[in-house]
């Protein structure tokens, strides 16, 4: 057996910062790259925080040391998410709650081991410990139930002498994608330059856009629809003949913002086929397009969304994000019809392996899965992801973190072609000793 001996949890640093959405759609000022203002959400001490990390180290018997990171969103605390993640604050409870229930276990033993983490109170474990500090759901932290299923994964991995993709699709009884799943790159503020970047790269689903405020958007959507026209026109300019990428752009709910509801009725309608023009010939999708601060209300207007781009014939897939965290909104979501993909946001569902049921969630629907992620989270946890992603076949998979694009590209894209080469070289072997 390969047992677990020892857990250890190190306060690290993630990819980018904690920003304060509520605050920022309030209307905090932006101060270079930082803003000015008073935070809104709860537990924020600024608008803008250094973002943080929390590594998690399993020590099996042979010495091998299996990683994970907790890590949480860039939006903490907004659309029903739990609250901000501080490493110093959790460190205790990946050690005192957590680790004595890992310790002794069987290594191998993935879906035990992570279902346990799942299940497991903040107030469990046999050290005493007062528990989590910021959870009130009756289970961990998100951030902590990610890197330690992380850790879990890795280590089964080792202990069998397999990828982790493996070990996911043989907990899900998938068949594991056999080509690297399409990368979805994000561009920051810097949308332009980091654009020409994907296109340059041939990226398969770009650019994110991260259009979070009205100003960007426009009072009337006209500075999306310009930029979406930029976008298509440097496409073919700079893209091979057989390019042929999707646009992806986030609005953080702001067209709610600019046009209301009723979301069926001609005028958003007549908006999004503008936008469907400008992207063409490219497909397009909008995430989030708006905000209605309640999960059921939010589905409502997706819906409302959805039914009326196709009544009117309009080509435009949206993506649900806000209020579609855990893996019982994915399902809620999937289950209306309210969205044509919904984002798998992998630090809200806790363990991978709830992530990469959320995405075999969506199979047999018309609504495709996006494992996505925040530019919040570490070279560590995409990794992980890259593996929830070949295992599930999802449609398109984040490139993360940061918002530089072209290290979270090279992070994902490099471990899912590294995994694949292993797995073909795997059954080359098997093939030749079964002969």
């Amino acid at each position: 057996m390969a047992e677990i001996r020892a857990v250890r949890a190190i306060p690290t640093v993630s990819g980018f910062f904690f920003d304060d959405q509520r605050a920022i759609k309030a209307g905090a000022e932006r101060d270079g790259f930082d803003y000015r203002g008073d935070p809104v959400t709860p537990g924020f001490d600024a608008v803008r925080e250094a973002g943080e990390a929390l590594t998690v180290e399993l020590e099996l018997a042979d010495g091998t040391v299996a990683t994970g990171d907790c890590a949480a969103v860039q939006y903490s605390g907004a659309g029903g998410r739990d609250p901000l993640f501080r490493a110093a604050e959790y460190r205790p409870v990946v050690e005192d709650v957590v680790g004595p229930e890992l310790v002794g276990r069987d290594a191998d033993a993935f879906a035990d081991n992570a279902a346990t983490i799942e299940s497991l109170s903040p107030a469990s474990g046999r050290s005493g410990s007062s528990g989590d500090p910021g959870a009130d759901s009756g289970k961990l932290h998100t951030a902590v139930r990610y890197g330690v299923s992380q850790a879990l994964c890795d280590a089964a991995a080792s202990a069998r002498g397999t990828t982790r993709t493996d070990v996911l699709a043989d907990a899900l009884g998938t068949d594991p994608a056999t080509e690297p799943v399409p990368v979805f790159g994000q561009s920051g503020d810097d949308r332009r330059t980091n654009a020409e970047k994907m296109l340059v790269k041939g990226v398969p689903v770009l650019p994110h856009g991260l259009f979070n405020s009205v100003e960007k958007v426009g009072a009337d959507g006209e500075g999306l629809r310009e930029y979406l026209a930029w976008l298509a026109d440097r496409t073919a300019e700079l893209g091979s003949g057989s390019y042929a990428p999707r646009f992806h752009v986030d609005v953080y709910g702001v067209l709610g913002d600019v046009f209301g509801p009723p979301y069926d009725r001609d005028e958003v309608a007549d908006y999004f086929d503008s936008l469907r023009a400008a992207a063409a010939p490219y497909p397009l999708q909008i995430e989030g397009p708006m905000d209605e601060g309640h999960r059921g209300e939010q589905i409502r207007a997706m819906a409302e969304l959805r039914d009326g781009l196709a009544d009117a014939g309009v080509g435009v897939d949206i993506v649900a994000d806000e209020w579609c965290n855990t893996f019982d909104d994915v399902r809620a979501f999937v289950d209306a019809g309210a969205a044509d993909l919904v984002q798998v946001k992998t630090p809200d569902l806790g363990g991978i392996q709830r992530s990469a049921e959320a995405v075999r969630y969506c199979e047999g629907t018309d609504t495709r899965a996006y494992l996505g992620g925040t530019c919040n989270e570490t070279d560590v946890s995409a990794r992980a992801c890259a593996h929830v992603a070949l295992a599930t076949d999802a449609a398109q998979v984040l490139a993360k973190p940061g918002m530089g694009f072209d290290e979270g590209y090279m992070i994902v894209e490099n471990e899912m072609r590294r995994t694949l080469a292993r797995r073909d070289a795997d059954g080359a072997r098997t093939a030749a000793a079964d002969d």
